[in-house]
């Protein structure tokens, strides 16, 4: 199996550009993953990266057996699923990311509930609220909210999410409880926003009478987590935009009250992203059906 870590490694040192960042990758040290590079350099008795104290570039020979390093460890995950699905005894280890709220409140607690029913493999959740690039990051699945971009990639909807605008009794007391989509924009009241890099300019989709309107709005707190906007919201620092089930505790406690519920928030897709490839990793398929019925019993 040496050989095929190295190949491992090399695969993953190119598509991240940098030796430390493919060893956190793959849970070794930085001088592990330089080592298993000059094994295949020496083995292919070429250079496959050009190194610099700043840089880390391919080769034209590192390009090209890039290529074919990413059909062998394609050929080699289609085998092992073939062996899987005869044996019926899936193992191995899955990635995947979640945005935060999802993966605190819905995603995380059902993963040890799979590893009863399926101890042999192994699961590597990831939670952040930026958007991810499934192949940089090596993930497996990628469960989200929203519409994905990347049309490459396959795609498996799980329920379309109930949204809520929301903010503290304190709050509404001291701004007033906005009457109209409009009372959003124009500073007129505060609203936090999820930012991060990338992160496309805030407008808010409500359903009016004449349609869906895309509601411009600002306030001043920004964040990329999920959990520290409810917080503030909390703490009456503004209004939010979240699916129910983020914040149906809060709101049952009265911590939070709806808002503008006469010109609600559009429902959000939630699903999630698999690579594709011609024969689906049997343990992968298993999660992502666990995963779907699971959470659609737990949404409130």
């Amino acid at each position: 199996m040496a050989y095929l870590d190295n190949v491992k490694t090399f695969v993953r040192v190119f598509e991240l550009g940098s030796m430390s960042a493919a060893a956190r990758d793959q849970r070794i040290s930085a001088a592990v993953a330089s080592s298993r590079i000059s094994q295949l350099e020496e083995h292919l008795n070429v250079r496959l990266f050009l190194r610099t104290t700043r840089q880390l570039n391919p080769t034209e020979q590192g390009l090209l057996f890039y290529r074919g390093a990413c059909k062998i460890l394609e050929a080699v995950e289609e085998a092992e699923a073939i062996v899987n699905e005869v044996t019926q005894t899936p193992r191995g280890t899955i990635y995947v990311a979640t945005p935060l709220g999802l993966g605190r409140r819905l995603v995380g607690p059902a993963i040890p509930l799979f590893k009863e029913e399926y101890p042999m493999v192994d699961i590597r959740l990831r939670l952040s609220d930026r958007k991810l690039d499934m192949a940089a990051e090596g993930l497996d699945v990628m469960f989200f909210l929203g519409v994905p971009e990347d049309s490459t990639l396959r795609i498996r909807k799980i329920a379309d999410c109930s949204r809520v605008l929301c903010a503290a009794p304190d709050y509404i007391a001291r701004k007033g409880m906005p009457q109209t989509a409009s009372d959003l924009s124009g500073g007129k009241h505060d609203c936090l926003n999820l930012r991060y890099p990338g992160a496309p300019e805030f407008q808010w989709p409500l359903q009016s009478p004449e349609g869906v309107r895309r509601v411009p709005v600002q306030g001043p707190f920004e964040s990329d987590d999920g959990d520290v906007l409810t917080e503030w919201a909390v703490s009456g620092q503004g209004i939010i935009l979240k699916p129910y089930f983020e914040v149906a505790d809060h709101l049952a406690s009265g911590a939070l009250v709806p808002v503008l519920t006469n010109e609600p928030p559009v429902p959000v897709q939630l699903a999630c992203l698999y690579m594709h490839r011609k024969r689906q990793d049997p343990k992968v398929r298993l999660l992502i059906d666990f995963m779907a019925e699971k959470i659609l019993k737990d949404l409130p």
